[in-house]
């Protein structure tokens, strides 16, 4: 197996101090205590989490998201803290939807090397990616089948309240650039970072395969847009037992149809389920199974999904670039060498196949 992609190339240690020396502009005689950098950091923002030790107010728990490092071979083109700042601030002023108080929001790159903001650490758990949570020993796998249905529930429920809450003409500035429709434009933008993906290195025939069948399937009618978590899946929420206390990373968030969401995450449980099912265990085969999520969405909203043969591939192409990033970021470190074929590099290369060729879901 391929060593787990490295996520930074920074000094723990120096964020610890700059940090501490930050704090101490933003709230005289606080200082930052137990700082880390947890080991499931993702693969675009950073994350530290620190207590903040103050003679005023109690301790309090912090996780600070801090704008890739340049020098990481980064994992999208650009990191733009205020937005994901504001987008946290949109939610929480529109929506019930639980998400972490933002504190300080720091666009100075001096102060630790790049924009960040800080917002309060919520307690709780996550449904993890490695080792997946389908796989056994997992808490949710372990989970009983009530408790998965209650989980389930919950967050498509998170869904549909952000969907109908937040006024869609509150999230225009999270529009990306160009022509047509929000759904139209959401794609474009895709293609763009696909061709910033290849740049100098060897072009996927099936993302663009992939590409060519949405162009076949694409919906008549792809409704009005809402405003998209844009990495809508269940291991970007924290959970107090079985419910949602904290939905994370809205570094994706733009207007598009509900059905990009959904897609999302029927789509990227089906990619850990799948990975899970290779290895020759059972995984969660009856959790957030489309139909189910189709059919509770579509009671909570009013809105039944449509096109979801178009949605579900969309999502499982967004993945795949994502992952062609992380596997050649992987090649620049020496981890791994590049492959004739350059579509073995993506994970799910069998799922996405079978989807262009219209049999995934048979």
């Amino acid at each position: 197996m391929a060593p787990r992609p490295r996520t930074s190339t920074r000094d723990p240690e120096d964020l610890a101090r700059r940090l501490t020396a930050w704090l101490g502009t933003r709230l005289p005689g606080a200082k930052a205590v137990g700082v880390t950098v947890p080991a499931s950091n993702g693969m675009s923002s950073e994350t530290l989490l620190f207590d903040i030790e103050h003679p005023g107010p109690p301790l309090r728990s912090c996780a600070l998201r801090l704008a890739a490092d340049p020098a990481a071979y980064t994992v999208f083109p650009e990191y733009d803290m205020a937005r994901q700042y504001r987008t946290l601030k949109l939610v929480a002023d529109h929506t019930d939807v639980p998400v972490p108080r933002v504190l300080w929001l720091e666009e100075d790159p001096d102060a630790l090397g790049a924009p960040f903001f800080v917002m309060e650490r919520v307690a709780g758990r996550v449904p993890p990616d490695v080792m997946p949570y389908t796989y056994e020993g997992s808490w949710l796998h372990a989970a009983s089948d009530a408790e998965r249905e209650h989980l389930e529930a919950a967050t498509v429920g998170l869904l549909a309240r952000l969907h109908d809450q937040v006024p869609s003409e509150e999230a225009e500035f999270l529009a990306p650039a160009g022509e047509g429709d929000a759904l139209r434009r959401h794609v474009t933008a895709q293609r763009a970072y696909y061709a910033w993906v290849i740049d100098g290195l060897a072009r996927s025939p099936l993302i663009e395969a992939a590409f060519e069948r949405l162009e076949r399937l694409w919906p008549r009618e792809p409704g009005e847009p809402v405003l998209s978590w844009g990495d809508a899946r269940i291991g970007n929420v924290v959970y107090d037992g079985f419910d949602p206390v904290a939905v994370l990373d809205w570094e994706m968030a733009a207007p598009a149809p509900r059905e990009v969401d959904l897609g999302w995450t029927i789509y990227l449980h089906r990619f850990f389920h799948d990975l899970t099912v290779t290895s020759g265990q059972s995984g969660l085969p009856d959790f957030l199974r489309r139909d189910r999520v189709e059919a509770r969405y579509a009671r909570l909203t009013g809105h039944t999904p449509r096109d979801m043969e178009f949605h579900t591939l969309y999502a499982a192409l967004r993945h795949a670039i994502v992952m062609l990033r992380v596997a050649y970021r992987q090649a620049y470190f020496g981890e791994v060498a590049v492959p004739a074929d350059p579509d073995t590099l993506i994970l799910h290369h069998d799922s996405l196949r079978a989807m262009v060729q219209g049999s995934y879901w048979d």
